[in-house]
């Protein structure tokens, strides 16, 4: 489906820019696709499709990962992070 007719790009241009860049904006997808927001109306689309595209996606954006995987992974790193840091604290003191 045309989501800019502006620009003539459809959702699934959209999606391919999520998937390959993970833009944070919908500026982002526009600059990755050549071209700059013109009229404006297809903005809350394209922010749907972003959403819809990036949700599951890794957190970190690294390409090698499945969706969820890594995310369980940086989650394991970060509390093992916390309780050294706290064990350390206490340790020192």
């Amino acid at each position: 489906m045309i989501v800019c007719s502006c620009n003539v790009f459809s959702d699934t241009d959209v999606r391919k820019v999520c998937t390959a860049a993970r833009p944070q904006s919908t500026g982002a997808v526009y600059g990755c696709l050549g071209c700059s927001a013109q009229c404006g109306r297809c903005a809350r689309t394209i922010r749907k499709i972003m959403d819809e595209a990036l949700q599951g996606a890794c957190p970190v954006g690294c390409a090698t990962c499945p969706a969820g995987t890594h995310a369980d992974a940086q989650l394991e790193i970060e509390t093992t992070t916390h309780i050294e840091v706290a064990f350390a604290s206490t340790s020192a003191a």
